[in-house]
């Protein structure tokens, strides 16, 4: 499954997944947005892995901030920004 979103300021999130018994799997999360420390995408990614199929979008991005440090930079995305991409794959 595939789901892409155009961020406001122009930035393009990429969400690709598979379900397994009604969760996420195998998510990859990519696009022209920069993220700092770029470890930080693999912490995103297992932070959706095994999110229900129901789950909305405050669900989601609440998902992905937690497992962010504060030491983690998002420029031109956001954890909502994933959401909606997350959401768009599984429509």
């Amino acid at each position: 499954m595939h789901g892409e979103y155009k961020t406001p300021g122009g930035k393009l999130v990429v969400v690709d997944l598979e379900l397994e018994d009604g969760h996420l799997a195998r998510v990859q999360v990519s696009g022209d947005f920069f993220l700092e420390p770029e470890e930080a995408l693999e912490a995103i990614n297992g932070a959706l892995e095994g999110l229900p199929r129901e789950a909305g979008e405050a669900e989601i991005a609440g998902r992905v901030r937690a497992a962010l440090g504060p030491e983690v930079v998002m420029l031109g995305f956001s954890p909502e920004a994933i959401a909606v991409a997350v959401r768009r794959a599984l429509a």
